[in-house]
C-alpha cells in the first residue's frame, strides 16, 4: 500500500496552491511541501498519519487549514472495497502466473495439467489453432501467388505472404505435436492434427515456395537487366561513328541475348522474354547484317581504291614502256575485279558501281595506250630495217634515185605510224625529218 494516496494529495496539493498564492515566499515553499507529499505517495508501508502531513505542511504555511488536514488524514485511509480490489488483484496476478508457467512450452509440466485440468491450457490452444489455421491459409495464398504469378507484383506479394506463413508455422510448438488436445478440439471442433507429416508437409512447402519466389525474383532481375542493356546497345549502336564503336555495340546487344537466354523457361520472367528474345534477335540479324554488309563492301572497295591507286601512281610521267603498261592494265583490272564482288543487296553496291565506270575506263585506256606502244616500237623496228636497207642501197656506185625516194618514203610511212606519247615517238620524229630532208635532196 502507498503511504500517501491520491485522494489525499489532491486535498492537500489545493490547500497548498491556496497558502502559496496569499504568501509572498509561497512558491519556494511550495516546492518544498510537494516534493515532501510526492515522497510519501511513492513510499509502500501504513498510510502516513494526520501528525506527519502536519508537520510537512506546518513547517512552511503555519495557517495551514486544519480542516483540510482532517479531511486529507479520512481520505487517507484505505477502505474495506480498497483492500477487497487490492487482493483481488494479486489473486488474478498470481493466478495469472500460474496460467503462464502451466501453458509454457515443457511437456513435463503441461502433461500432467492436460490429465487434471485441460482448461488451464486454453491459451495455447487457442494459439494453435489461431497459428495453425493463418499457416494454412497463407501458404495456400503464396502457392497460387508465386507459382501461378501474372505479374511481378504476385511475385512480390507471395514472398511476403510466404513469411508470415512461416511465422505462424515456428509459432506451433513442434514438441505438442504428438500431444492432440482432445477436450479443446470437442468444445471447438478443431481443423488441424499435429502429426508430424502435416508439420513437416508444411515446412517443405514453405521451403519450395520460397526457392521458387527467390528463383522468380533472380529470373526477373535478368530480364529487367537484359531489356535496358538491350536498349543501351541500340542507342550506342545508332550514335555509334566508327567501325569499332558499332562492333562493340552489337557485342553489347549479342550479351544481352545471352542473358535473356539464360532464363528458365519455368518462371513468369522467361515466358515473358521469349517474345523479346525472338525481337532482340530479329533486330540484331538485321542490323549486325547490315554491318557486316558495310564492312564487307568496305573492305572490297578501299581494296579496289589500293589497286587504283597504285595503278595510277605507276601511269604518272609517261611515256612508258609496253611492260610498264601492261602492268598499269592489271593494277586497274584488278581494281575492276574487286568492285564486280560488291553484290546488288550489298549496301555499298552504288558506291562500288561508280568506281566500276570509272575503273574500267581507265583499263581500256591503259591497253590502249598499251597497244600504241607495241604498235610503235614495231613500227620503229620496220623503219630501222628500211633505213639500214636504204644505206647500203645508197653506197652502191650510181644509185637509182627513184628507188632511194621510193625506200626513203617507206621509211617515212613506217615512222608516220609511231603514235605521238609512246617511247619511241622522239626517236620516230628525229628519223621522219632525216628522211624528209633526204627526199629534199633528191628532188632538187
Amino acid at each position: 500500500m502507498t503511504r500517501l494516496y491520491n485522494r489525499a494529495f489532491e486535498i492537500l496539493k489545493t490547500e497548498v496552491d491556496r497558502c502559496a498564492n496569499a504568501d509572498l515566499a509561497g512558491p519556494a515553499a511550495k516546492k518544498i511541501v510537494i516534493k515532501k507529499l510526492k515522497k510519501l505517495r511513492s513510499q509502500s508501508g501504513e498510510p502516513a498519519t494526520a501528525a506527519e502531513l502536519r508537520s510537512i505542511v506546518k513547517e512552511q504555511y503555519p495557517k495551514f487549514s486544519e480542516k483540510v488536514l482532517q479531511d486529507a488524514e479520512k481520505a487517507n485511509r484505505p477502505s474495506m472495497t480498497g483492500i477487497f480490489l487490492e487482493l483481488t488483484g494479486l489473486a488474478l496476478l498470481a493466478t495469472a502466473g500460474l496460467v503462464w508457467v502451466v501453458n509454457l512450452p515443457y511437456p513435463m509440466i503441461r502433461k500432467p495439467v492436460a490429465k487434471t485440468a485441460p482448461m488451464l491450457l486454453l491459451p495455447s490452444y487457442i494459439s494453435m489453432d489461431h497459428n495453425y489455421k493463418q499457416a494454412t491459409a497463407l501458404v495456400e495464398q503464396a502457392d497460387q501467388l508465386v507459382n501461378k504469378a501474372t505479374s511481378a507484383a504476385d511475385i512480390n506479394l507471395g514472398g511476403k505472404t510466404v513469411q508470415k506463413a512461416q511465422t505462424h508455422l515456428d509459432a506451433l510448438p513442434v514438441w505438442f505435436l504428438g500431444y492432440y488436445p482432445k477436450r479443446y478440439c470437442t468444445f471447438f471442433s478443431c481443423s488441424w492434427q499435429f502429426t508430424f507429416d502435416e508439420f513437416e508437409s508444411a515446412r517443405k512447402q514453405i521451403g519450395r515456395i520460397e526457392a521458387k519466389t527467390f528463383q522468380e525474383k533472380n529470373a526477373l532481375n535478368l530480364l529487367n537487366k537484359a531489356e535496358k542493356s538491350i536498349e543501351i546497345a541500340k542507342q550506342q549502336y545508332s550514335v555509334g561513328v566508327t567501325p569499332a564503336e558499332k562492333k562493340q555495340a552489337i557485342a553489347d546487344w549479342q550479351a544481352a541475348i545471352d542473358v535473356l537466354e539464360e532464363i528458365a523457361p519455368s518462371t513468369l520472367a522467361g515466358k515473358t522474354a521469349r517474345p523479346k528474345l525472338a525481337a532482340a534477335k530479329r533486330d540484331l540479324k538485321q542490323e549486325a547484317g547490315l554491318t557486316a554488309g558495310n564492312q564487307v563492301s568496305g573492305s572490297l572497295i578501299e581494296a579496289a581504291k589500293q589497286f587504283g591507286m597504285a595503278a595510277a601512281v605507276a601511269s604518272q610521267n609517261p611515256p612508258h614502256s609496253a611492260g610498264q603498261w601492261q602492268q598499269i592494265a592489271d593494277l586497274w583490272q584488278e581494281a575492276v575485279n574487286r568492285l564486280k564482288q560488291v553484290g546488288v543487296d550489298n549496301p555499298g553496291y552504288v558506291e562500288a558501281q561508280t568506281k566500276l565506270a570509272q575503273y574500267q575506263i581507265n583499263v581500256g585506256n591503259a591497253k590502249i595506250r598499251l597497244q600504241n606502244e607495241k604498235d610503235a616500237e614495231a613500227a620503229m623496228k620496220r623503219a630501222k630495217n628500211l633505213i639500214a636497207d636504204w644505206q647500203r642501197y645508197a653506197l652502191n656506185e650510181n644509185p637509182n634515185t627513184g628507188v632511194l625516194a621510193s625506200k626513203l618514203q617507206e621509211i617515212v610511212n613506217q615512222l608516220d605510224l609511231v603514235k605521238p606519247g609512246t617511247t619511241v615517238s622522239s626517236e620516230a620524229q628525229e628519223l621522219r625529218q632525216f628522211a624528209n630532208n633526204k627526199l629534199k635532196e633528191l628532188n632538187k
